[in-house]
C-alpha cells in the first residue's frame, strides 16, 4: 500500500526539520506543503529530499492540506496521513494510524484533554465534539486535531471547501453525511505553543459552518 503523509506548513524551519526525519521511518511519499512562509521552510524542506510544493500566499491550513492531498492522489496513493509540522504529533504513530486504516474510511487521532492541554482547547473541542455528535452522528472526542489519516478514495468522497482552521470539522460534517467508516484513537501530543492554532472566534465560526453544512450544503 502506498502511503502519502502530508505535512502543512507555516514558518516552520526551526521543526520541519525534525518532523521530516522521523516521518522518513514510515514512508518515503512525503509532501511538505509551505503555505505562504516568510521564513526558510521551503528551502529547509528540500535538504531532506522530499516533495515540497510552497503557496506564494498563505491560503490556510485547509488549503495546503488539499494542496497535499491532490499531489498524493494524482500520483496514485492509497493511504494518506496528515500531520502537523511543528512538531506536535509523534510520527512514530503512523503505523498504529494505518493499521487501524484497514477496513475503514478514516482515523482521527485526538488529543487527551490533559492538564497540559490550554484551558481554551479543552472547552472548545467539547462544545465542537458536542456539535459533531448533535448535527452528524459522530461521536469524537477531539475535533481540531490535525493528525489524522484516510484512504485515497475516502478523501475523493469529502473534499472539503474551507481553507482555514475549520477544515478538520468540514472533514468530520463530509464524513458523516457521506456515512464513511470512521473511527477515533487517542495519540500523545506536545503544546510548544500554547497560543498556536484555533481560537475563541475561530471555534465560534467554525460551530456556525457545521450548521451551515448539515442544513444548507
Amino acid at each position: 500500500m502506498k502511503t502519502f503523509v502530508i505535512i502543512p506548513a507555516h514558518n516552520e524551519e526551526k521543526n520541519i526539520t525534525k518532523v521530516i526525519k522521523k516521518v522518513k521511518k514510515y514512508s518515503k511519499d512525503i509532501v511538505v506543503v509551505d503555505d505562504g512562509s516568510q521564513d526558510n521552510t521551503s528551502k529547509v524542506a528540500k535538504e531532506e529530499k522530499v516533495k515540497v510544493i510552497r503557496h506564494i500566499i498563505n491560503l490556510g491550513k485547509g488549503a495546503a492540506m488539499k494542496t497535499g492531498a491532490e499531489f498524493a492522489v494524482r500520483n496514485k496513493a492509497d493511504n494518506i496521513v496528515f500531520l502537523d509540522a511543528d512538531n506536535q504529533h509523534d510520527p512514530h504513530e503512523i503505523p498504529r494510524f494505518l493499521n487501524v486504516l484497514k477496513g475503514r474510511d478514516i482515523i482521527f487521532g485526538s488529543r487527551r484533554r490533559t492538564r497540559t492541554m490550554p484551558i481554551v482547547y479543552k472547552f472548545g473541542n467539547w462544545f465542537i465534539s458536542f456539535m459533531s455528535k448533535i448535527l452528524f452522528n459522530i461521536n469524537i472526542h477531539d475535533t481540531q486535531s490535525g493528525y489524522r489519516a484516510m484512504t485515497a478514495d475516502a478523501y475523493k468522497k469529502i473534499r472539503w471547501t474551507s481553507s482555514s482552521y475549520s477544515v478538520e470539522s468540514e472533514m468530520i460534517a463530509l464524513a458523516g453525511k457521506n456515512k464513511l467508516k470512521c473511527k477515533e484513537i487517542f495519540i500523545k501530543t506536545i503544546y510548544s505553543d500554547k497560543y498556536k492554532g484555533t481560537t475563541i472566534f475561530d471555534g465560534i465560526k467554525i460551530v456556525f459552518s457545521m450548521i451551515w453544512w448539515r442544513f444548507v450544503k
